[in-house]
């Protein structure tokens, strides 16, 4: 993704009569060791005529000598040049052993070599001093001269010195302060006193704004700019020459462009030249400059993925988008499952594999207030068990925010709110408060115990060296419960507990007296919520058929308005105390904890919203007098279109927030903008990087699920053809299945499609799709009922092992019969990966809105297509998918919609970044990313139990070429020749390769070696041999092992430039193998097959 940077130096001086010039020697050309390629350069001076010299200084730097025949009254010299700013990691370099360390010595021969960037001047007082305070206890070298140049920043305050020259070591020191080139004087003389060979460095500095804002310190500059420039060089024995800029602390980077690197600042002077004038006497002359640096190409990027006038674009499109919607009356709603990671700990098990971790719980509770705050002011935020999965030693958590459609508060306070410290005391006085608010007997309030039988039975067979608090208990989690329990007291009470239940119907809270045989209530062995661990089964017997279930309200009973908050129980009821009654066999219950300074309220599970509003506002009051933190856990309210609902819950490597529908485009923006800004100032992030640079996104996915407010609105269950479509869209569009996906595809993915499973399920699918009402028409429940849809899709949209949620398009939420939960009218699209940018996701949302609208208006029926292998051979390079996309786009055109494809340029780039590319007398050879169907291996034993690894050890990569002869030329690789293909395109050719990039434990064909490095030919027939080449590398070319993934951005895009060699290609004359296609995958070569298989 380039950004290349157009800089403009003019340089005048105008005097105050004709005068005679000697040659000038102007140095403002980018010298050869510059890092950042220059791409254009282009010097001018006037007056005209003058003749120039190109010439290389004693140093190789770059020098014109201008030579002017004739007297002139003015001299100027403009400089423009383009240059790539591309990120480089200066760190990425390596050091001779002998010279790790500092302080080294460098050897004879290499001395004599450096004696110019050795010689000192003469030391003076203030610069000994400072010399002498400098440590030479051993230390690294890099982290010595680092911290050296960051010594200097502290010490050294920045001035703009106009005058010419350089203050001396002492002066500046004296000072505590100078320009650049004193600092950077300074710094030379330094680690010349100290043994290192350095050098002074005249140059350009180019500062461009970063679109993202630093969390943790200065963001750069506000505004792009370029000067002139000086820093220091340090030779180090391996690395060579290293740039270190002490007026800023830190090392030089892609905007340092060296002009001029010398022993002396006065030989790196930008210009000098005498003048002399006939009539004698003072000239005078009058000076000025002028910098700028603009920006001349800046391609699609993650971090800026859209100019605004493409988001204005976007918007008035959403817009339009919307008014079709409305128009047609269609009640859609979108919301969705975006993902996010660590900005500060991406290594992490909890962000990579393990659901449950040590900063994930903190983060999810700041993120969900954050959250609160900002969508739902008056909204309450419960905490209460989420899902708990085969082989994960405890349950995970769910966090979630709830807050009513109509605008009222659900609470008037913030629950965390409180100076006490709660305990057992305020846990029994805040039930007994709690009591008179619901109206109920306060005396049906009964502490709980922890079982002392148990207890003591656990510590009992603990070996008798070992106490409960031992380290070397086999469990974490055993060794903290028993340890927990035998602290805290066997006979004091966990919390209380207050029995009560409302039942459907009825207008008042029922209570009753619980009885135990021994009297006490012990809970049931654990360290989870007191609620969950009630003795249920210990009350006394009641008839199967009186037992009092709880069961929610059906989703689509119809319902009336809430009451308002104001007249939601707010005293305490007449009837609270005086004697009140027993009242049915109540087996929910209410139950408060001291834990952690807070009371954990648990709530019962109620059978309609109103009820949880109710309770709600009575623990509100109760907790008003006790002026303690109050946690509110348990269980959900009734899914209820009254009541929004915002989760944020753990799931493997992430965490994932299930974000409340959007009723429009406007809605949607606001919530995507506001959720990615609010989890980035939470920390959070939406991006990380592999180890060899490489982008992905979070890895959790960012789910698109499609409905209505009300389940019986759902267009998909109004009209049952709106899944029809899609369904046939996306077979018909692999693009859709691939373009936005994670790296992980095909079979066995969290996102399959259904034609990448069982050979027969297009055979099915076509059957279950004739058996849909006419398509256009809303559903007649009386002749097909809602469950049809269903049952008719239920056994199709599934993986191979039948799991009916990990599918590209999931209906496991839509109309399931088998409980409320399942029976929302939600559709569940999974294709998407977690993008970067809020913009981006927008985009993707904005897409799917399009589809579903036009799919309203008219049904999609275009049969099933039988891709077979074609899938998982063009389908997975980027030319084919990208060519696919562009048929949606103007399908969607067609529809009235006017998608640009330049908007999806950021998500193309970011799913298939770039390699790199070579040019070779007009023909280009380009290497890109492609995605690669990793298999799931067998089944191994792992920790007492079976695993199944996934194998990810192979890649593919697309090789497409432009302005080949055919016939003649052709790409080889490993002297394979490729299988390049015709595009369409005049003499453009595309293909793919498959290779194994490492070699794990576990992997299929074990026995096949690494193919990296890649070495591609441009092979000429004519000649028999490569006449240009390029090679790729799957980790660093000079073998670096990383042991950490890149800290950001920059340092993950350097990593992966450094990968591609734009040279190299094979140095004999050969003749390739000749390949015969693979009739399964003709577009790619498979390193894995021998040549001729």
């Amino acid at each position: 993704m380039p950004l290349h940077a157009a800089l403009s130096h003019k340089t005048d001086y105008k005097y105050d009569r004709r005068v005679t010039l000697s040659p000038q020697i102007i140095r403002l050309r980018p010298a050869p060791h510059s890092r950042t390629r220059v791409l254009s350069y282009a010097l001018r001076v006037e007056p005209t005529p003058n003749f120039i010299n190109w010439q290389q200084d004693a140093f190789a730097n770059w020098q014109a000598r201008a030579v002017f025949p004739e007297p002139v009254d003015h001299f100027s010299v403009h400089v423009d040049l383009i240059a790539d700013m591309a990120v480089y990691n200066p760190f990425d370099f390596f050091i001779e052993p002998s010279a790790e360390h500092f302080p080294f010595k460098y050897d004879s021969l290499l001395s004599r070599d450096l004696e110019p960037y050795l010689r000192c001047d003469p030391l003076t007082p203030v610069f000994k001093k400072t010399l002498e305070e400098i440590s030479l206890a051993p230390q690294r070298t890099v982290d010595f001269l680092m911290g050296l140049n960051q010594s200097l920043q502290q010490k050294i305050s920045y001035l703009i010195r106009m005058e010419p020259g350089v203050q001396t070591p002492e002066e500046t020191l004296s000072k505590a302060s100078g320009s650049c080139r004193d600092s950077a004087w300074l710094m030379v003389q330094l680690l010349r006193n100290l043994g290192m060979a350095a050098r002074f460095v005249s140059g350009y500095l180019i500062q461009l704004t970063p679109d993202v804002k630093s969390l943790d310190g200065p963001s750069g500059t506000e505004y792009d700019f370029t000067d002139l420039h000086a820093w220091c060089e340090v030779f180090l024995p391996g690395a060579g020459w290293i740039g270190f800029d002490p007026t800023s602390g830190l090392m030089t980077g892609e905007g340092h462009i060296p002009l001029c690197a010398t022993p002396e600042p006065s030989s790196a002077a930008p210009i000098t030249g005498a003048m002399s004038s006939a009539k004698g006497g003072k000239i005078e002359t009058e000076f000025s400059h002028d910098m700028k640096v603009t920006r001349v190409e800046e391609s699609a990027r993650v971090t800026k993925p859209y100019s605004e006038a493409q988001w204005e674009q976007i918007d008035a499109l959403g817009h339009r988008v919307d008014e079709q919607i409305k128009a047609s009356d269609m009640r859609l709603t979108m919301g969705g499952e975006p993902t996010f990671v660590s900005i500060d700990d991406m290594q992490g098990d909890e962000w990579n594999t393990a659901a449950l971790g040590p900063m994930k719980e903190e983060l999810a509770d700041q993120l969900i207030q954050r959250l609160r705050d900002r969508f739902a002011p008056g909204g309450l935020i419960t905490y209460g068990q989420g899902k708990w999965y085969p082989g994960e030693p405890l349950p995970r958590w769910a966090d979630a925010l709830y807050w009513r459609e109509d605008g009222e508060p659900v609470v008037s306070r913030d629950f965390n709110q409180g100076t006490r410290k709660a305990d057992t005391a305020s846990a029994q006085a805040f039930i007994r408060a709690l009591a008179e608010q619901l109206g109920i007997n306060p005396d049906f309030a009964i502490p709980g115990f922890e079982d002392a039988f148990y207890s003591v039975h656990r510590e009992q067979r603990l070996p008798d060296n070992l106490t409960p608090d031992a380290g070397k208990l086999n469990s974490a989690e055993a060794r903290a419960r028993i340890a927990a329990a035998l602290s805290e007291g066997l006979d004091e009470p966990v919390g209380y507990v207050l029995p009560a239940q409302k039942m459907a119907g009825k207008a008042r809270w029922q209570s009753a007296a619980w009885t135990f045989r021994t009297g006490r209530m012990f809970l049931i062995p654990g360290d989870s919520p007191m609620g969950l661990r009630l003795p249920l089964d210990a009350l006394p017997w009641i008839p199967k058929e009186a037992y009092p279930q709880i069961i929610p309200l059906d989703s689509f009973v119809p319902r009336a308005a809430l009451p308002a908050k104001s007249q939601l129980p707010a005293a305490p009821a007449p009837t609270a105390t005086q004697g009140g009654a027993e009242e049915g066999n109540p087996r929910s219950a209410i139950a408060v904890q001291a834990r952690e300074g807070r009371l954990c309220v648990f709530l019962p599970p109620v059978e309609d919203a109103a009820d949880f509003l109710e309770l709600i506002s009575c623990i509100e009051q109760a907790a008003s007098t006790l002026d303690v933190p109050v946690r509110v856990e348990g269980y959900a309210p009734p899914v209820d279109s009254r009541i929004n609902v915002l989760r944020v819950t753990p799931d493997p490597g992430v965490i994932e927030v299930n974000i409340h529908p959007a009723h429009s485009w406007e809605q949607l923006r606001d919530i995507t903008i506001g959720l990615y800004e609010e989890a980035r100032e939470n920390r959070l992030a939406t991006e990380k990087f592999l180890i060899d640079g490489r982008a992905t996104g979070t890895g959790g996915g960012n789910h698109i699920v499609v409905g209505a407010a009300k389940p019986e609105d759902s267009p998909f269950l109004r009209r049952p053809d709106m899944l029809a479509s899609m369904l046939r869209f996306w077979q018909n569009h692999p693009s859709l299945s691939y373009l936005f996906s994670g790296l992980f595809v095909g079979t066995t993915s969290q996102h399959p499609r259904p034609d990448e499973g069982r050979d027969t399920a297009l055979y099915e699918l076509e059957i279950a799709l004739a058996q849909l009402p006419q398509a256009g028409s809303i559903l007649d429940q009386n002749q097909f009922p809602l469950w049809w849809v269903d049952r008719l899709f239920r056994n199709l949209l599934i993986d191979v092992s039948g799991n009916t949620h990990r599918t590209e398009i999931s209906i496991d939420k839509l109309y399931s019969p088998d409980g409320p939960t399942g029976r929302l009218g939600l559709t569940e699209i999974r294709s998407f990966e977690m993008p970067p940018h809020a913009r981006m996701s927008l985009v993707q949302q904005l897409l799917v809105r399009a589809l579903l609208a036009s799919f309203w208006k008219q049904p999609y029926e275009a049969p099933l297509i039988r891709w077979g292998t074609r899938l998982h051979d063009e389908f997975m390079l980027p030319h084919f998918v990208w060519k696919d996309f562009l048929d949606v786009l103007g399908q969607l055109r067609g529809w009235g919609f006017g998608f640009e494809a330049a908007w999806f340029d950021p998500h193309f780039e970011f799913r298939f970044p770039k390699h790199g590319a070579i040019n070779h007398e007009g023909i280009e050879i380009e290497l890109r990313h492609a995605l690669e169907p990793w298999p799931v291996l067998g089944e191994e034993s792992a920790g007492g139990g079976t695993t199944r690894f996934v194998d990810s050890s192979l890649e593919r990569m697309q090789i497409k070429t432009r302005g080949l002869i055919p016939g003649r030329h052709f790409v080889t690789v490993a002297g394979r020749r490729l299988p390049l293909r015709a595009t369409g395109v005049r003499d453009e050719f595309v293909c793919g390769l498959r290779y194994r990039a490492w070699k794990p434990v576990s992997a299929l064909h074990p026995t096949i070696d690494v193919h990296s490095p890649l070495g591609f030919d441009l092979y000429d027939a004519q000649y028999q041999r490569a006449v240009a080449g390029c090679v790729y590398h799957v980790m660093h070319p000079a073998g670096r092992n990383y042991e950490t993934y890149p800290v950001n951005s920059y340092e993950a895009e350097a990593r992966r430039l450094s990968r591609f060699e734009a040279n190299g290609h094979s140095t004999d004359t050969y003749v390739p193998t000749q390949e015969v296609p693979n009739p399964d995958f003709p577009c790619t070569l498979d390193l894995r097959r021998p040549s001729g298989m």
